[in-house]
């Protein structure tokens, strides 16, 4: 069977694996490296002409490292990819790939923190100036472009307030004059949406999150079209990026079993929404594949499934109230990232928005539904929002 027709639940359990070279072993092995022995000296010659070919050094990667990446070329329709210690320098690493001092880069204003961050920390240090743009501009991104924009960079949806971007528009537009589009597709990861076939050049992935999904490792992953690949490894091979195999091992056992933990991850979020759209203190539920979402119709176009991921906008609360609320949750738990197995509950701010409508007199709160019984995940809610109007003297 052609691996192009068969079915991504199938690639999913056999991409990167071959027991005929692990001799009968149905995973393949984990292999740690630094110092890699060569035969003679013309093996080491031919190894250190085409590094990137053959196991030749730690840094560039073990047969641990080669199984995963296979696994994800298959998931993705990508032409090669390259591992990072974090989503983060993924997003660093991609980037300083396109730009230089004097280029303008464009984001997407619905980027997270640390993305901005670095871009107002480390990239205007550099000489590279930050335009930020209406995750809503779709095709108009053409108007932003100027002869000093080298890239354009969205994140779709936003990982706070779920903002989707209109990726066809904004790749075809940006073709037209030669900028490359780069996408942090971490929430939906390529097995729900194909960023490269909508005409991005780079998928970049937190492996840490939904590809793990065990809470238990770092990984970041640039997916790339064959055009950007090799000068990518070369960058990201000059700035000393790596990743242990221990970790690419972890990705790879968390990679089996991703489209059945992002079914379950999305049926537990839609029981969760239901209950919190009905609850007087929440607003909106903030997750375009929320049917009631205004981009709804633009998510179900260029996604195939949602996840666990999603945000609310409360009514005003004092940091008091806000407190007795999370503070009584005991199975969700308090802490950032999302995508393994447990369910968590973040506050944020939108204070750093220059675009779209997000109120000064609201409370945003993210949630990630975990795998936990959806059940008690609602009695868990309740009790937080119990303890919310005891406070405020609704009484229980």
């Amino acid at each position: 069977m052609s691996k192009k027709t068969m079915d991504p639940a199938t690639r999913l359990r056999h991409a990167g694996n071959d027991p005929t070279r692990n001799r009968g072993a149905v995973n393949p092995p984990l292999v740690r490296a630094s110092t890699v022995l060569f035969d003679d000296l013309a093996h080491l010659r031919r190894a250190s002409a085409r590094p990137f070919d053959e196991f030749y050094y730690g840094r560039f990667g073990t047969p641990t490292h080669a199984a995963l990446a296979e696994a994800l070329l298959a998931l993705s329709g990508a032409q090669g990819c390259v591992f990072f210690p974090s989503g983060l320098a993924a997003i660093a690493g991609v980037i300083l790939h396109f730009v230089r001092a004097g280029d303008e880069l464009l984001v997407a204003d619905c980027v997270y923190g640390p993305t901005r961050g670095l871009c107002e920390q480390q990239l205007e240090r550099l000489g590279v100036s930050v335009r930020y743009f209406d995750p809503a501009v779709g095709a108009g991104i053409g108007s932003l472009i100027g002869d000093s924009t080298r890239l354009i960079f969205c994140e779709s949806p936003g990982s706070l307030s779920m903002d989707l971007q209109d990726l066809p528009a904004i790749c075809s537009a940006a073709s037209q004059r030669d900028v490359p589009v780069v996408v942090d597709n971490t929430w939906a990861t390529p097995l729900h949406c194909s960023v490269l076939e909508h005409g991005a050049a780079v998928d970049i992935q937190a492996g840490t999150k939904y590809l793990g999904g065990h809470a238990d490792l770092m990984l970041g992953v640039a997916l790339c079209r064959d055009d950007v690949l090799p000068g990518l490894r070369r960058d990201a091979q000059a700035l000393g990026y790596c990743v242990s195999a221990d970790e690419a091992w972890l990705a790879l056992r968390g990679l089996r079993s991703l489209d059945l933990r992002l079914r379950q991850h999305a049926d537990n979020a839609r029981v969760l929404k239901s209950w919190l759209g009905e609850q007087p203190e929440v607003r909106r539920i903030l997750d375009p594949s929320w049917p009631q979402d205004p981009q709804h119709a633009l998510w179900q176009r260029d996604f195939s499934g949602g996840n666990g991921l999603f945000s609310v906008e409360l009514e005003s609360l004092s940091e008091r109230e806000l407190a007795a609320l999370i503070d009584n949750l005991n199975l969700f738990g308090l802490g950032y990232s999302w995508g393994g197995y447990e369910s968590l509950c973040l506050p944020f701010s939108l204070s750093q928005r220059q675009y779209g409508d997000w109120s000064d007199e609201a409370t945003y709160l993210r949630f990630h539904a975990g795998l936990e019984a959806p059940a008690d995940l609602l009695d868990d809610l309740a009790q937080g929002f119990a303890a919310l109007r005891a406070l405020r003297g609704g009484g229980a």
